[in-house]
């Protein structure tokens, strides 16, 4: 029971990962704050079923849990969030920020709205609602938050601008909590997940190539990003913060993180014909190639 006595909140877990996620949090002896709206994948509509569902596992597992239906996109459902932890449980000591929609688009044909809609409840989501357990978590000099990030973001993917700048935009904010927050004992980390969900049942399967890729992507179940959501969560992981992680199937990746990879030095200064001449030969080699996330992870999960 690595998580005995703790209380986690889970947002987006009427579903898919953030389900797997809250399901698990609660074999691990934690109680649990099911967040959703319960909304379709774009975003729209709104229902309590998806939670209440989630909630019914939990409880027929013989866990506790509470639902919030407020959205992660505004400033006052975040703080209710966490006060239906208070609330209900008396504290909180985990953040895991699951929660997600989608509108793909080539960058070129992206609506403001696909923009807006998409930033508001991945980054914008994951900072009020981090935000407002900040406070909590800085008074008991504790807590933890693990927030998904998408190698779309870390890596790159086609059709996804909002979605990819969004996931690379948690990715930074969870090294800033990290530092901001560690004389506090408050740690945060990113796990990049595969796992097939209505998140990703919309890749195309017309071709035998894209079928085969499809059944590939099948065996990845939500379910199997769980453990390490739980490991993070837990005392067991107290000196790790400020981490990005990939799950994959049964694979666990530890990613690296911007660092220079080459550098060009002239005493006297450069021109642009320098550059020219020196400076860009010498760094050419080193150029990162315009890759897509399925470019680097190349090989089936395994």
């Amino acid at each position: 029971m690595l998580l005995q006595n703790k209380v986690v909140i889970v947002t987006g877990a009427g579903g898919g990962i953030g389900r797997e996620i809250a399901v698990a949090m609660s074999a691990a002896g934690a109680a649990v704050v099911i967040n959703d709206v319960g909304a379709s994948l774009d975003g729209g509509g709104r229902s309590s079923s998806p939670a209440e569902e989630t909630k019914a596992i939990i409880e027929a597992q013989g866990g506790r849990a509470c639902i919030s239906t407020d959205s992660v996109a505004e400033w006052a459902g975040a703080q209710r969030i966490v006060l239906a932890a208070l609330d209900t449980f008396g504290r909180v000591d985990a953040v895991v920020n699951n929660a997600g929609i989608l509108r793909d688009a080539m960058f070129h044909k992206m609506t403001p709205d696909d923009w807006l809609s998409v930033i508001g409840v991945h980054l914008n989501g994951s900072f009020f609602v981090s935000r407002a357990a900040a406070e909590q978590f800085r008074a008991q000099k504790s807590g933890t938050f693990v927030h998904m990030t998408s190698t779309s973001g870390l890596i790159g993917n086609l059709g996804q601008a909002n979605y990819s700048a969004a996931k690379l935009g948690v990715a930074a904010l969870s090294k800033s909590i990290a530092l901001d927050m560690a004389r506090y004992n408050v740690r945060s980390n990113c796990i990049a997940p595969f796992a097939w969900s209505r998140m990703t049942s919309g890749i195309p399967a017309d071709t035998p190539e894209q079928k085969l890729r499809v059944e590939k992507l099948m065996q990845m179940t939500p379910a199997k990003n769980a453990p390490l959501a739980v490991f993070l969560v837990s005392d067991e992981a107290r000196d790790v913060t400020g981490q990005i992680f990939v799950t994959r199937n049964n694979e666990i990746f530890l990613m690296g993180q911007n660092r220079p990879i080459r550098s060009v030095h002239r005493q006297e200064g450069w021109t642009p014909e320098l550059i020219v001449e020196h400076g860009f030969p010498a760094l050419r080699p080193s150029l990162v190639p315009l890759d897509r996330s399925a470019d680097v992870f190349s090989w089936d999960p395994v």
